[in-house]
């Protein structure tokens, strides 16, 4: 009896870039414009490989003084200042999943089982990278020297306490006059249902008018219950548009197919190399294996603010909800 096997429908070279594209179709961080694909970071990426977790991605620092007083004495001439250069440095993660099953294709088959396969595996990375930022940005925040981008109100008293307009808009303040790059605010479901009960919550049309996109206080809504929640102590973020760095690279097999005739099982193996990287907050860690843990990720002393407070385009609100 002829039988549809994984194989008969993975083309590992059409299967991997369409899973890519669908993960980042599925993220809606990345629909939001808070996560930004950049191809010079892609061939970074692409350039360490398995022989490193480091991409460095060097800056100049703004340039400081003051002016000086125009003169026609050659005592008074100008003083040259110099520019600086520092760099940001990402962990690259190196991750990958197998998945084995007598019923997979069968399960799958329809009029395109490749799509139907690829959306499960990409709904999957999409999940799985979802972890891997919320890890990233709690040891990031965490580092002392991102104080200065932390509002934590959750040690004060009653209605101080909350999350509400007042509060959200201290949170903004942290930039300061460069407030007006968030756009985007990502919560626990719980933090926004509990500003929905207040009739907090507006709705705007999506650019085909299709889809009420949620917004608060101007700020697009993101709603995530893998934020954090520490016995009734919510975290959320505020973004700016590309506030986070992406790349993908490329494993030497990013996916194939293999199959235990004995056992009679298929089985589907994924690999992936990403960055997924605050920008302006450089990874100064020595991973325990080849890259970085999601536990590894979340520890604040791998990580330390290389921007200005200012130019880095995230706020962590730390807050409690009624």
């Amino acid at each position: 009896m002829a039988k549809t096997e994984v194989a008969n429908v993975i083309v590992p070279e059409v299967f991997n870039p369409y899973v890519i594209q669908r993960t980042a179709e599925l993220s809606q961080f990345y629909n939001s414009g808070i996560i930004s694909r950049d191809p010079e970071i892609d061939n970074r990426v692409a350039a360490v490989g398995s022989g490193g977790t480091k991409v460095n991605m060097p800056f100049w620092n703004d340039l400081t003084g003051d002016d000086e007083l125009l003169s026609d004495q050659d005592n008074d001439a100008l003083t040259p200042g110099l520019i600086a250069a520092d760099k940001d440095v990402a962990a690259v993660l190196l991750r990958g999943k197998a998945w084995s099953t007598n019923d997979l294709a069968g399960a799958l088959a329809g009029s395109d089982p490749m799509k139907a396969i690829g959306d499960l595996v990409a709904a999957y990375w999409a999940r799985r990278l979802q972890v891997a930022l919320f890890a990233t940005l709690g040891g990031a925040f965490a580092a002392a020297s991102a104080s200065g981008n932390v509002h934590d109100i959750t040690g004060e008293a009653g209605d101080a306490a909350l999350i509400g307009a007042s509060t959200f808009l201290d949170a903004k303040q942290k930039l300061g006059d460069s407030a007006d790059k968030l756009t985007a605010v990502a919560m626990h479901s719980a933090t926004y249902t509990y500003l929905q009960k207040q009739n907090l919550i507006d709705f705007i049309p999506d650019a085909t008018g299709a889809i009420n996109i949620p917004v608060y206080l101007g700020k697009r809504v993101i709603v995530d219950d893998g934020l954090p929640v520490d016995t009734g102590d919510y975290t959320s973020y505020l973004f700016g548009a590309g506030a986070i760095g992406y790349g993908e690279g490329t494993p030497d097999v990013p996916t194939e197919t293999d199959r235990d005739s004995l056992a009679g099982n298929n089985i589907l193996i994924n690999r992936k190399h990403f960055l997924l990287h605050p920008r302006g907050i450089k990874w100064k860690g020595t991973p325990a294996k080849l890259s970085a843990s999601n536990v590894e990720l979340a520890v604040g002393t791998n990580w330390e603010r290389v921007y200005e407070n200012k130019n880095i385009r995230i706020v962590q609100f730390k807050h409690k909800i009624g």
